[in-house]
């Protein structure tokens, strides 16, 4: 992990409307948007931002880009422990000195969650009878694992806005102010950027986390080779969240595949991606896919002891949060032992060699926007406004 160095004097005396803290490029994403929706509204309100370039392009002072220390997995967390352990204690300090009006936490639970609870047990929020009003937006997933954690939230949490429509029922029974806001991937303002074309390249989407990304994109591209025994002439892109996974992806690429450096093309997130099918990393961008109808297959890949945790700990069927929603498999996964080139290359031929495969997903793509978009209570930006009132 790299040097952390926080002022933690850097806006004493200034007031500070709200704190945001996103931990991870989709967090920071969502939160973007969110903010962007609210400046519009109040251009005014004075925004500090620990998270990263998208926070900062909507007009939050960056205190800290957090998306670049972002880890997952149990091995993971515990061979950075020490890092994470002094990095929660300078974002609390900083909240200490500095006292803004309102934090707002962005999914991130292992991080989050805990930083909550600092400032429960340090009396700086209202829950504990200080002034600092904590809310969480995009609930950790407690349905997956520790279901009792809600009464913790509800203890150490003022509000809470949630992005898919069965969470804010296992809040029911606590005191925990609930909202469900609605998806960002479904909201009025967001334009999908995912589209299918079945002349188009094949998608790889490794994910934004570096441990994540060195373990998941040499399978992809492993696959991918397979896939051009069989097709030679098939064309990839290559997602990247920003520039220091971009130079994780093209070491990876130069070292172990240069034979497919004139077959792959990487693109920003974000931009504009036709694509005939998708081979995607259990991630945001994974549902997003799935919202624009795309084929393809579900990869994961950890540490084994993390996995073995993990198959303990969590208690869902699939693993795809599409799948999840769906309370089906639309989407085939491959997880961990399953993960195989050859297997992986199989299934994505199916599609590739057969377009009317896809028609049926339309169908499933509508049925996921329509769950994740009724009956909302408000959107994101008036949930937030309202808290700040």
């Amino acid at each position: 992990m790299k040097n952390l160095k926080i002022d933690l004097e850097s806006h004493l005396g200034k007031q500070v409307d709200l704190v945001i803290v996103a931990g991870e490029h989709s967090g920071d994403q969502h939160a973007a948007e969110m903010l962007a929706e609210v400046k519009k509204i109040r251009p005014d309100i004075n925004v500090v931002a620990f998270g990263g370039v998208a926070l900062k392009n909507a007009g939050a002072d960056l205190i800290l880009d957090m998306t670049k220390f972002s880890v997952v997995g149990l091995f993971e967390v515990l061979c950075n422990v020490f890092f994470f352990a002094k990095l929660i204690k300078q974002v609390f300090l900083w909240i200490k000195k500095n006292r803004p009006r309102i934090i707002c936490l962005i999914d991130y639970p292992g991080f989050n969650i805990r930083l909550a609870q600092m400032l429960f047990n340090g009396k700086l929020s209202r829950k504990a009878g200080g002034d600092i009003k904590v809310l969480y937006y995009i609930s950790p997933q407690i349905w997956a694992w520790k279901p009792k954690r809600c009464h913790q939230m509800a203890k150490i949490v003022d509000k809470m806005a949630t992005i898919f429509p069965f969470e804010k029922d296992w809040f029911e029974g606590t005191d925990l102010d609930v909202s469900f806001v609605g998806h960002p991937f479904v909201a009025d303002s967001y334009g999908l950027n995912v589209t299918y074309n079945p002349k188009g390249p094949i998608l790889l989407l490794p994910g934004s986390r570096d441990p994540a990304v060195r373990k998941i994109f040499p399978v992809l591209l492993a696959s991918f080779n397979e896939i051009l025994k069989h097709r030679k002439e098939c064309t990839a892109i290559v997602v990247y969240p920003d520039e220091m996974i971009l130079t994780i992806l093209r070491k990876i690429l130069n070292k172990k595949f240069s034979k497919l450096l004139d077959r792959i093309t990487f693109v920003a997130d974000g931009s504009n991606i036709e694509t005939c099918v998708a081979i995607m990393s259990s991630g945001t961008m994974s549902l997003k896919c799935c919202l624009g109808g795309i084929p393809g297959a579900i990869v994961y890949k950890t540490h084994p002891l993390t996995y073995a945790i993990g198959k303990m700990l969590v208690n869902v069927k699939h693993l795809g949060i599409a799948n999840i929603l769906l309370n089906r498999c639309e989407w085939q996964e491959f997880i961990q032992f399953q993960l195989k080139p050859k297997s992986v290359a199989k299934h994505i031929l199916r599609y590739v060699d057969d377009e009317g495969l896809q028609h049926p997903l339309q169908k499933v793509s509508a049925e996921l926007k329509k769950i994740l978009s009724a009956g909302k209570d408000m959107t994101v930006a008036q949930w937030l406004l309202s808290a700040m009132e």
